[in-house]
């Protein structure tokens, strides 16, 4: 970060280092230092660089900290004015740094445009031809134009502010100058738009210009504009209005409408700061020639606004000049000498003028300082001696013109017309400056045209004068003396204090005075006097609302009447908006008792009219999980209460219905399910929340459910379980009520995705529990079953019958469906209990290659889990060791018949003792014969003497000719040993050695069981068995048997060798 000064590296490879440090640095404090150390480097050092960097400083359009997109606009905005060129590559990241989510971006974004709107329509200007890619950038430009134009509207102060000045420059931009004025250097206007430019043509410019200008003229009148906006408009209008003269006669119209009617919502502060805003403008203004001609109409507003009238003289003197000298330009053809002539003679009058001016103030400044009560009536005494009995129509017409610009009986007004006497008698301070001199000046009142008389009509007159006084010297008057002539009226600030202690006495009165009496005084004050008098009684009824609700709902009624012109408007609010007092009004009482449920229910129930701004009120307590339970029946009793206005409470219960809070939610649908019950509110109700289903049909959620309202800030852009069950409960919490609803739910169901589908089915319980399976619309839905919704359809028969019998019509409409349309096996599962044992049998083999999960619920359903079933355990169990194999195979057999015996609770060791015999009963052994009674020995030990019974009767059914059964035939014998080893020894002896074979263990143990026999229990064992277990010949020990005799005498040996040939 030191190498800035290094000249040992190039610009080029510095800014390279820079910029790759930004890219891993996470500070951001460290990345906006090198932001403007590459700023410094490409503007001011090394400029031929910022082309190859261009694409680099651009990729800092999407970072993520707002000082540094701030910087790269400020960037955007110097190197626009090294090279307009740059302008055609920077304008589309400039509309995206305006569309950023920071404010101080968008306002630094406003105020560089400024800058980049004047260089681009100069550059099209002063180009040979446009290129594409130029057209492409002010078309890029007029985007960005039209999008702060909307800006002016926008909810930030400073946005606001900074929209105007830019429109400002359009104005100022794309309208033709005072022709008659010297244009400045670097002014821009219509005038240097060549006619033969395409892309910005004059006409549709000035049009344009028009428009915006209209639009400041309404936004400076606006009744809502802040005090910042007021002041940048303000100063944008005159602006304008001294570049761009055409549009002067609307500037001051729009001044005098600002002065005259100042927007309500301005503190007293504000509209001080304002009307110091005007005066500055409006002096500022009429030093421009163009305005000789409005100087009738500013004149009274700068007097008002608190101008002297010899600070409005000076700075129309400016204009006066002006205006002289222009006439001499334009008439060349008067001579030189006459010109000369003339100047002479007016010079020694101006500055006659100018020294009375300076003596007028001095003798005004001097009066004010001594014009006491005294003084006053000593004057006033003296004057009525000379007053003549008919007003003077010279004097009628100066005091009309007087009152025009000055405020009658102000001591101002007073010491300035005596300033003026005093200069023209010769007395007062002003005396030392010019003495006694005839008044040259042109009285304030006179400034419009007065025509001058001549000396000899003046004398004529001053002689009349001096007759008339000498007569009316003569007559002795006196007036009869009024108290309100010499009483000083009270000041403005003691009226108001002594109002105020008379009100507060009234509030704080006996309260065992006449209660109606007392309520109508102090309503009649609240809604007849001032905006403080209001204030006092307001903030005296919030003290205490609940004590004092009568007397707050009286003062509510008299304000609907006087909104409505039931009653008399007041005078001291001929100015107010009534509209408006009302609605403050009753926000102020609802904010007060937002937490008192009974004041607030009263109020809102007992007042003439909610208006939308309190109803938003109610909406934000609603909000609240704490108190959403009694602002929601409130609700709702306007609901009903209130009918004409139902419609507006009802969307405001019902928005609250797709809450993300779900106390709220649940909350706001209780109170949904009460209205639902009245008829007339069936159709609106239906309409909301099937509008908030079909949103499940759209691939992502709609706006209306994020937001402050929704307890959602951000947005999604997928459905989640919260976004889809809030769109759902609603929906199927009135099905019971409103059953119909079931087939649109339906519809919308095979149209939505898998997520909101689960959540369809998980919903969907306790309705249907309701509904019940007598439902005819439930029976027409399981009949008629859409396409693509038979997950739905089977959902609802699971919830129909879980806890009980399905019903007969239930089970027909189900078999018809399986039958004919549907050949799902699932749709049978919930009605099983229903079916025939045939009908159960036959669909054995489907049901069992189901999932295990929902094999077991029908194993639970078959066997009496669910209510009553058509088949017993033991027919089930002999049922699957009979299924044809052919149909299922045989590894899902065995599952299944695991999966019941592990059921002991019903597959008791009797149950398996009848299955086993039925099963030895059967013509062909089932396959499974041996797995089954393998597991059953397992579970019950006890039926070991059962089970050799088995094998004994499996050797008489020659069981070695069935070679899975055989198999389990050996292994049981393995599993029962020693108890087998008698059935083991009755088996022939191929197929005793076979198993031996099979088992090498069985031989072992059998060899060491025949061995602990006896001579005589061996004797009963054949000797082949005994070989075969021994794995060794027999000797039989000799016995006293006589050899038997052969044909020719000998003796048989006693060798079992084979007999010779011959002899056998």
């Amino acid at each position: 970060m030191d190498t800035f000064f290094n000249a040992e590296i190039s610009d080029q490879d510095m800014l390279s280092q820079w910029f790759n440090t930004a890219l891993v640095t996470q500070s951001n404090a460290e990345r906006l230092d090198i932001f403007y150390k590459i700023q410094e480097v490409l503007v001011r050092k090394s400029p031929h660089l910022l082309e190859e960097f261009l694409p680099n400083i651009l990729n800092f359009t999407t970072d993520k900290s707002a000082d540094i997109k701030k910087a790269l606009v400020n960037l955007i905005e110097e190197i626009s004015k090294l090279d307009e060129t740059v302008l055609t590559k920077v304008m589309l990241n400039l509309h995206m740094l305006l569309c950023d989510e920071s404010i101080p971006v968008q306002k630094r974004v406003i105020q560089a445009t400024i800058t980049i709107y004047r260089r681009m329509l100069n550059w099209l200007c002063k180009a040979p031809n446009v290129t594409k890619d130029m057209e492409d950038a002010w078309n890029q430009l007029n985007s960005i134009k039209m999008e702060i134009i909307n800006m002016i509207d926008s909810d930030n102060d400073g946005i606001r502010t900074s929209a105007v000045k830019f429109l400002e420059c359009v104005v100022l931009l794309q309208s033709y100058p005072d022709p008659n004025e010297r244009k400045p250097v670097n002014d821009f206007s219509l005038d240097d738009v060549p006619l033969t430019l395409k892309v910005a043509r004059r006409r549709k410019l000035e049009e344009e210009a028009n428009k915006i200008f209209a639009l400041l003229i309404r936004f400076n009148g606006s009744q809502h504009i802040s005090s910042a906006n007021l002041f940048a408009c303000i100063g944008a209008l005159t602006n304008i209005g001294k570049h761009r003269p055409v549009f002067l006669d609307q500037v001051i119209n729009a001044i005098e409408n600002l002065h005259s009617n100042l927007p309500p919502t301005l503190s007293t502060t504000q509209v001080n700061s304002v009307r110091k805003k005007l005066k500055s403008e409006l002096m500022g203004l009429i030093k421009h020639p163009s305005t000789s001609e409005y100087i009738e109409v500013i004149t009274p507003m700068l007097i008002d606004l608190g101008c002297s009238q010899q600070d409005i003289l000076k700075s129309m003197a400016k204009v006066d000049d002006r205006a002289k000298r222009q006439p001499k330009r334009v008439n060349d053809s008067i001579e030189t000498n006459n010109v000369k002539k003339a100047r002479m003679e007016i010079d020694p009058d101006l500055d006659t003028q100018e020294k009375q001016l300076s003596a007028a103030e001095l003798n005004e400044q001097y009066i004010i300082d001594n014009l006491s009560k005294s003084v006053v009536i000593q004057i006033v005494m003296k004057a009525l001696q000379i007053v003549p009995d008919t007003m003077p129509a010279q004097f009628k017409t100066d005091y009309n013109d007087l009152l025009k610009y000055e405020q009658a009986g102000h001591s101002k007004t007073i010491a300035r017309q005596l300033a003026y006497q005093f200069v023209e008698a010769g007395v007062g301070p002003g005396s030392k400056i010019i003495g006694k001199s005839p008044l040259l000046l042109k009285l304030p009142w006179q400034v419009p045209k007065i025509e001058e008389k001549t000396k000899a009509a003046e004398a004529d007159e001053n002689k009349n004068e001096k007759e008339k006084r000498k007569e009316r010297v003569k007559v002795v008057r006196i007036k009869t003396l009024k108290l309100a002539e010499i009483t000083k009226p009270l000041e403005k600030s003691t009226k108001e204090n002594l109002l105020l202690e008379a009100v507060k006495r009234i509030l704080t009165c006996d309260k065992r005075s006449p209660m109606p009496l007392r309520q109508k005084v102090i309503i009649t004050v609240a809604s007849t006097f001032n905006d403080t008098v209001r204030e006092h009684i307001l903030t005296f009824l919030l003290c205490d609302l609940r004590s004092h609700l009568d007397l707050a709902l009286a003062w509510l009624y008299e304000e609907y009447s006087i909104m409505q012109g039931f009653t008399r408007l007041p005078d001291l609010r001929r100015n107010s908006r009534l509209d408006q007092s009302y609605n403050t009004l009753l926000n102020s009482f609802v904010s007060s008792s937002s937490s008192d449920a009974i004041v607030l229910s009263r109020l809102l129930l007992e007042a003439p009219v909610v208006t939308e701004q309190v109803l938003d009120q109610l909406c934000i307590i609603c909000r609240d999980e704490q108190r959403c339970n009694w602002s929601m029946g409130l609700l709702r009793d306007l609901i009903i209460r209130r009918p004409t206005r139902s419609a507006l409470f009802l969307g405001a219960l019902l928005t609250h219905t797709t809450h993300e809070s779900t106390v709220i939610r649940e909350c706001a649908i209780g109170h949904m399910l009460d209205l639902y019950k009245r008829t007339e509110l069936q159709v609106p109700i239906n309409e909301f929340v099937s509008k908030n289903l079909e949103y499940l049909k759209q691939t992502q959620p709609p706006e209306k459910f994020f937001g402050h309202a929704q307890g959602r800030l951000n947005g999604a852009e997928t459905w989640n379980d919260d976004l889809a069950k809030a769109c759902l409960q609603g929906y199927v919490s009135i099905l019971p009520y409103n059953e119909v609803l079931i087939h649109n739910l339906a519809k919308v169901y095979v149209q939505t995705n898998a997520d909101t589908k689960r959540t369809i089915l998980r919903l969907l319980e306790g309705p249907i529990r309701t509904m019940g399976m007598d439902s005819t619309e439930l029976l027409k839905l399981v009949e008629e079953c859409p396409k693509g919704s038979e997950t739905l359809v089977t959902r609802v028969i699971h919830i129909l019958t879980d806890k009980g019998t399905p019903s007969a019509q239930l089970v027909q409409r189900v078999r018809e469906l399986y039958n004919t349309r549907v050949s799902d096996v699932r749709f049978l599962i919930p009605v099983l209990n229903g079916l025939t044992k045939k009908e159960v049998i036959a669909a054995l083999p489907k049901l069992i290659k189901l999932n295990p999960v929902v094999v077991r619920e029908v194993f639970n359903r078959l066997l009496g889990v669910h209510g009553e079933s058509c088949i017993t355990p033991t027919e089930l169990l002999v049922a699957l060791h009979l299924l044809d194999q052919s149909k299922v195979d045989l590894k899902t057999i065995m599952k299944a018949t695991s999966m019941c015996i592990t059921e002991k609770q019903i597959f008791t060791q009797e149950v398996l003792a009848v299955v086993l015999q039925q099963l030895m009963d059967q013509p062909t052994l089932p396959t499974l014969l041996m797995r089954t009674v393998i597991q059953a020995l397992g579970s019950y030990p006890r039926l070991s003497g059962f089970v050799m019974n088995i094998l004994q009767r499996l050797i008489l059914k020659q069981v070695w000719k069935h070679k899975v059964v055989w198999e389990g035939f050996v292994k049981c014998c393995q599993r029962t040993k020693p108890q087998s080893f008698t059935v083991l020894m009755q088996l022939p002896t191929p197929q005793l050695k076979e198993a031996l074979e099979m088992c090498p263990e069985l031989k072992t143990s059998l060899n060491e069981h025949l061995l602990t026999f006896s001579e005589s229990q061996r004797a009963h064992i054949p000797n082949a068995v005994q070989e075969v277990i021994l794995g060794t010949a027999i000797t039989v020990p000799p016995q006293p048997v006589p050899a038997p005799i052969i044909a020719d005498g000998q003796p048989i040996g006693t060798t079992i060798e084979p007999l010779p040939p011959g002899m056998d």
